[in-house]
Formats: structure tokens, sequence, C-alpha cells
């Protein structure tokens, strides 16, 4: 999972982010509000993780900026030192999807992330996702269409994966990239993942004869999501 974390704190991030690490999350710590909100305008991500009190501005300020201009919906859970009940209640009201106080501990933040994000977006990454007619096995690299057992190596079952369990989101190249590769644009050209891509909607024979729609949205990423029969 590929989270944006917004906290100044930076023996605080150190920590939180190695715990992160170490559950198998892709992290990408920001300390100020400017920053934050510049990379998730422009990219994607499966989860927002920030902090209330920061020095450009506030936690409650920057949710409301994602929530009035990023089309996509991001879970958003708030980590901060405001503890006060009326606090908690501002910040759901304002769209955050779960809060935690400072001190947190390890087990606590990884099992308030699972459920978000499975309770919001219906994502469990050890699940295989749910795409008739497409079938994917746990016991192998295949995918099964039909009768047709289709072979994939192990990158484009990865990234078949990853794609069909975010269906109808759309996410960046530097995303893709750095959750199925790990690495980011300034480690490896995107163009990779364009032809893994296009070598990957050949081999699933992604169209609207089998029901789903894989579109490159320009300049950004791409977007799988069902094919709607009314556009027959």
């Amino acid at each position: 999972m590929r989270i944006a974390y917004l906290e100044d704190d930076l023996d605080q991030a150190v920590v939180v982010k190695n715990w992160l690490l170490e559950a198998g999350h892709a992290v990408m710590h920001f300390s100020t509000s400017k920053d934050f909100l510049k990379s998730v305008g422009r990219d994607s991500y499966d989860l927002m993780l920030m902090d209330w009190l920061l020095p450009d501005s506030s936690g409650i300020e920057v949710m409301r900026h994602v929530r009035s201009t990023l089309k996509a919906y991001t879970p958003i859970l708030f980590v901060t030192q405001k503890d006060a009940e009326s606090d908690v209640v501002e910040a759901l009201e304002e769209g955050a999807d779960d809060y935690m106080a400072k001190p947190i501990s390890k087990l606590e933040l990884l099992a308030r992330i699972k459920s978000v994000t499975r309770r919001i977006l219906g994502m469990n990454e050890k699940e295989l996702p749910e795409a008739a007619p497409y079938k994917f096995r746990s016991d192998s690299t295949t995918v099964e269409l039909g009768d047709e057992v289709i072979e994939l190596t192990h990158r484009e079952y990865d990234l078949a994966r990853f794609l069909f369990s975010r269906a109808g989101r759309v996410v960046s190249r530097a995303h893709i990239l750095q959750s199925i590769w790990g690495f980011t644009t300034m480690d490896m050209n995107t163009r990779t993942v364009d032809t893994h891509i296009s070598r990957l909607r050949k081999k699933l024979s992604i169209g609207p004869e089998n029901g789903w729609h894989l579109t490159a949205i320009y300049q950004h990423g791409y977007r799988l999501e069902k094919y709607n029969v009314e556009e027959k």
C-alpha cells in the first residue's frame, strides 16, 4: 500500500515510517503541507496519514483542500496530539476517516490502516481481487478467463492484481512503479510501466468484450474500470 505521510516532527516521522516500511507499505514522508499537497495533487496514494499541528498550515486545512480538489477519494487517518472530543468530532466531520491521538502504538496504527482501507476502499492486499470474468489463482501466476488459462510473468501477475484491486481509481505511474517494482520515478523510467500495461492488456484481452476498460490518463497514469453496458 502506498501512503502519503504528513508529519513535521522528524523523530516521530522516522519511527512511524519504519513501522510502515516493516509492514510492507511504501511511504512518502512530507514535513510541510506545501510539499504534501503538491505531491498528492499530481500523484496517487492508497492512504493519507497526517498530523494536525503543522508549521505552515493545519491538518484540517490540508484535508479541506484535499477533499475539495481531488476527484479520487483517498482515506485520511489523523495522528495528532489533539485529543479532545471536540477535536475528534471536527476532524471526522471535515472528512477524516479515522483519528488517533498520540502517543500511538505500532500494532494499533497498522490495524487502523487495515480497517480504514478495507472499509473505505474494499482493499485487502492479501485477498485476490473480484474481477469477473477473470479469476486469479493464488497458487500460481495464472489468470483464468472462461476455459482459458493465461500464463503471466510474476511482474505481470502482480501488476494485474494491483490494478484490479484498485478498480475504478486513477493510479499514477509513480504509484505503480513504486508498488510493483519498488522504485521511484528517479530510479526507473516510467515507460517501463506503459510497456507492461500494454502487454498485460493484450494478454488478458482487457476490453469491452470482457467487461473492462483500461484507460491511460494523460500525464498521470491509468484507470481500470468496469465497462458500462449502457455504452454498448
